[in-house]
């Protein structure tokens, strides 16, 4: 299992702390890790370099001299690469350096860039981190303490103004964060400080916020859709309550008042 010693800031020992196999205890993968700090340093490249062909110079419109009789070589245009202020063949043109390398493969060559550290004892952690103010003196006391020399990276699992302005004025002493760790820095680095909640970050173990469950809203009311009357139907006179009532209570009324309207019509 591997582990490692947590130290206080003032270099004392305070307990011995298993560190995840996943990442500290990986097989080592060499071309793996250097396919991914090539592709790392290559995506670092501009790209914007570009030179000039004989074509893209000014000048060279006219041949130099005529073609025979003046005992020089021939030479149709003074804008050719042999020329002074001529064109430049095969020379560098603008393009994209950036690598391609998948998730899977960085992901491995971090576990390998990790293992490799902590097997090569450059891996240190300290309890906690922690300044009163932006100091330099603190920053160089804590180093001296650790006995950490060369290159540092340090690694804090949020970012801390005071830790990082202490820092600052070193110029052997980087400080990155768990999510943002690449292979390249941890092999470049001489030692590695962790502190104890960066490992926590790594390894998936830091607390996270409890969050309080929402409310399930009511369902709305749903809405019936009524349908609509056409523009061109005619509008139709629906039976009131008291029409059928009448209906109801004399239903020959209406048959007789069409027989006297009937009679009517016939007398006159």
């Amino acid at each position: 299992m591997a582990s490692a010693q947590v130290r206080a800031t003032d270099g004392t020992v305070l307990r011995e702390r298993e560190l995840p196999a996943e990442l500290f205890d990986a097989p080592i993968n060499v071309p793996v890790m250097h396919q991914v700090v090539v592709a790392g340093l290559a995506a670092q490249r501009a790209g914007t370099h570009s030179t000039k062909t004989r074509g893209e110079v000014s000048g060279g419109g006219r041949k130099p001299w005529r073609q025979k009789g003046t005992g020089r070589a021939r030479q149709g245009s003074n804008r050719a690469p042999h020329w002074m202020g001529g064109g430049i063949s095969h020379g560098p043109r603008s393009r994209d350096h950036s690598i391609r390398v998948n998730r899977k493969m960085r992901k491995a060559a971090l576990r390998s860039a990790l293992t490799d550290a902590l097997q090569s004892g450059k891996v240190a952690v300290v309890d906690g981190l922690t300044f009163d103010g932006p100091r330099t003196k603190d920053a160089v006391g804590l180093l001296e303490a650790l006995e950490l020399r060369g290159k540092v990276l340090l690694v804090i699992h949020e970012p801390d103004e005071f830790v990082e302005k202490s820092f600052r004025n070193l110029d052997s002493v980087k400080i990155d964060y768990p999510g943002n760790l690449s292979t390249y820095d941890l092999l470049d680095a001489d030692r590695v400080l962790f502190t104890a909640q960066a490992l926590d970050v790594l390894s998936g173990r830091a607390p996270q916020p409890a969050e309080a469950p929402a409310a399930k809203a009511a369902p709305a009311a749903r809405r019936t859709r009524t349908p609509r009357a056409r523009a061109t139907d005619e509008p139709v006179d629906e039976p009131t309550t008291e029409d059928a009532d009448q209906d109801q209570a004399d239903p020959d009324a209406s048959g007789q008042d069409q027989e006297d309207q009937e009679q009517g019509g016939v007398e006159r």
